[in-house]
């Protein structure tokens, strides 16, 4: 990829066009760790609806440990969207261009601290899986925050309910006919066919990702996280190193600078008239 495009990316100034990429590219991504982990740990991490109401099914049963696990996993998804929050209003406020890219590659770091405990999730399954469901939601906490953060709560990439919801509505706008009596007295229905398309494309993404994530795990295993991982790095990479360039910019026009300052003054004085 172009190193201008990945600036426009996952950087500071934002685009729609942008945005609608970046999108897509984290729904593939959230796709993939979804499938994968369901394999993985026999759990869905992206939505937290399954979870609360197994949490509430699990409570009338009296399986209490199945409880815990339920509300540690949705305090993992609020804690991964809180941090993200974190990292882009800090980001932010120290006008870095990474502000976006930073979240990006925590998620990264994540996941393959994901692959590498699967090892031990083969060894000592009952104790590493509720730890790594945690993990995993709070991944896609995260995520899920970067993009609601950068699009205005316009896209979504970990969950589709939402956006099968949306869909749906403009496909009824596209089939509404609207009469000639109607258009007289009423705003005729338009659908937002520009809007379709980005939502298609968003749930498209998600598929292709969660097809991957799953033939990926099922053939390779938990080294499948790693090009995962790496995608996101490249994602992020170009505005990380346009904020290194800067503060060493900054670090050496200080360091100029303050030599100057230490230099000592080579001016004659004048002579005393008397």
């Amino acid at each position: 990829m172009p190193i201008f495009y990945l600036r426009k990316l996952s950087g500071d100034r934002r685009t729609s066009t942008a945005n609608k990429h970046l999108g897509c590219s984290l729904a593939f991504i959230a796709g993939a760790i979804n499938a994968g982990g369901f394999l993985a740990v026999d759990r869905y991490t992206s939505h937290m609806t399954g979870i609360v109401s197994s949490m509430a099914d699990y409570l009338v049963t009296n399986n209490v440990t199945a409880v815990v696990i339920g509300l540690g996993s949705l305090v993992a998804f609020v804690a991964g969207s809180a941090y993200s929050a974190i990292l882009i209003n800090w980001g932010s406020h120290h006008r870095m261009h990474s502000k976006y890219a930073y979240p990006l590659l925590w998620e990264a770091m994540l996941l393959l601290c994901f692959g590498l405990m699967g090892g031990y999730l083969e060894l000592h399954q009952s104790g590493f899986i509720p730890v790594t469901v945690m993990l995993l939601c709070f991944i896609m906490g995260l995520q899920n925050a970067i993009i609601t953060k950068i699009s205005n709560s316009e896209i979504r990439t970990t969950h589709m309910t939402g956006i099968v919801t949306d869909i749906g509505i403009e496909l009824g706008k596209v089939f509404y006919i609207n009469s000639q009596s109607e258009s007289a007295h009423y705003k005729p229905v338009r659908s937002n066919k520009g809007r379709l398309v980005v939502l298609s494309s968003l749930l498209a993404s998600f598929f292709c990702g969660g097809t991957a994530g799953a033939v990926g795990f099922k053939y390779i295993g938990y080294s499948s996280t790693i090009p995962l991982a790496a995608f996101l790095v490249l994602l992020a990479i170009v505005p990380l190193v346009d904020d290194v360039r800067t503060r060493l910019r900054v670090h050496m026009r200080h360091q100029f600078h303050g030599r100057r300052a230490a230099l000592p003054s080579h001016g004659f004085k004048q002579a005393d008239p008397r």
